[in-house]
């Protein structure tokens, strides 16, 4: 007979529990506003309000508070680490359902030109990449090779649509061609690299490698995908107006956020990534008809962005020790390489079509910006033991300097008077 048992916590714990969460939260947001005054993505403010509080800064200069907040205890620790995967599927719900879907026929070619330039070229040489470069210092616990070579695709590929919106919205220019052709490209690359993560992390809970378990996580994966964007919102729709429906009848947002654990918790029965599943659940509340959760869906991101997702990258920041693993040879290799790869098959795609040379720089500087996803896919694919904690600082820093670098960059050019993206006839 099992004996289920909860977490029970003693008066000191509570107190250590409530002083790391309000330490996290006021860092994350103090940084966060102070980096968004000075035209910097508010997300890094937020990674680094939680880096000061992590092994580097406050756990060298303080290590015994840091000890006392953060590593003096272990059930507070799984509240802590609850709230973080809270705020993660938060993230990936509302980018699921504020995702662009709708596609100019005007700009089609150059969208398409895009998304095949900055998503097949990247990927390839991110999955040749270990046959040339010796990756096996930078596994995780799974010592699972082939989901690494996946992760090292998806992360020279992989493009943040929340940062480069946001600076898009900092310099005025969200309305404009340049960013609904790249926003709309973003938009199915990313749908691709996720399906391509989901695979990655399917794989580390097979038992054996072999043709037919790589095959099948691959097969349950696209099915899951297939199936959740098809047959699922024909299903919630029917729910919507289901006599029997006490939970939309009780809570509209409370139904909302059913919708994205349900995907969640169906993605983790089948081995798929829970991100992927909240992600999906996002996209499928996005395509239900526009009036419909609308006031739900403001309400999940204004308390996501309140507590949940600032929580969860300051927790990102407090486990970055450049101490310890900061690896700096094989951080600026991976920034150049990726960011060669990933620049100049965008540049590539758009010279093709005939794009002047500084439209094709900047589509590629845009692609080339990591942001939000570079960082959910360094902090999945290391807590489940894909890459080690020198890959993930990597990763996340990556992420860090290529959104600083985009920013700068479109300042940069709009100061200038140039164009974005020039339109030729």
């Amino acid at each position: 007979m099992s004996v289920t048992t909860s977490i029970t916590l003693s008066n000191l714990e509570l107190t250590r529990f409530f002083f790391a969460i309000t330490s996290l939260l006021i860092s994350a947001h103090f940084f966060g506003y102070f980096f968004h005054k000075f035209k910097l993505p508010k997300v890094i403010g937020e990674i680094f309000g939680g880096f000061l509080l992590g092994p580097t800064v406050l756990g060298h200069f303080f290590p015994n508070i840091h000890i006392w907040l953060f590593n003096a205890f272990a059930e507070e620790g799984k509240l802590i680490s609850i709230i973080y995967w809270f705020g993660l599927i938060l993230l990936m719900f509302v980018s699921g359902f504020e995702i662009q879907k709708k596609f100019s026929r005007e700009d089609k070619k150059i969208i398409w030109a895009v998304i095949l330039g900055a998503t097949v070229i990247p990927l390839f040489a991110g999955w040749i990449a270990p046959y040339v470069y010796d990756f096996s210092p930078y596994l995780g616990t799974e010592n699972n090779m082939l989901a690494l070579k996946i992760v090292v695709a998806v992360a020279v590929a992989v493009t943040s649509i929340p940062v480069i919106s946001k600076i898009f919205i900092d310099l005025n220019v969200i309305n404009s061609n340049f960013a609904k052709v790249l926003l709309a490209a973003a938009t199915v690359q990313d749908i691709i690299l996720w399906i391509a993560l989901a695979i990655a992390t399917g794989l580390v809970s097979a038992t054996a490698m072999s043709f037919l378990g790589v095959m099948t996580a691959v097969l349950v994966t696209i099915a899951f995908f297939v199936l959740a964007l098809t047959l699922m919102p024909k299903i919630i729709k029917l729910g919507n107006t289901f006599k029997y429906n006490l939970l939309i009848k009780s809570s509209v947002a409370g139904y909302v956020l059913f919708i994205c654990f349900l995907f969640s918790a169906l993605a983790s029965i089948l081995n798929v990534n829970i991100v992927f599943g909240a992600f999906l659940a996002g996209i499928v509340i996005g395509l239900m008809p526009n009036e419909k959760f609308e006031k739900e869906k403001s309400q999940i991101k204004e308390i996501g962005l309140a507590f949940f997702i600032p929580v969860y990258f300051a927790v990102v920041g407090l486990k970055i020790d450049l101490i310890r693993h900061f690896d700096l040879g094989f951080f600026l290799w991976f920034l150049l390489f990726s960011s060669a790869f990933e620049m100049s098959g965008t540049m590539m795609a758009a010279k093709i079509i005939k794009k002047d040379w500084l439209s094709s720089f900047n589509l590629g500087v845009a692609m080339n910006t990591r942001g939000g996803p570079g960082i959910v896919l360094a902090t999945v694919v290391f807590d489940l033991g894909i890459i080690n904690e020198k890959f993930f600082v990597t990763l996340v820093l990556a992420a860090i300097v290529t959104s600083l670098a985009a920013g700068y960059w479109f300042k940069y050019v709009l100061s200038r008077g140039w164009d974005l993206l020039k339109v030729t006839r």
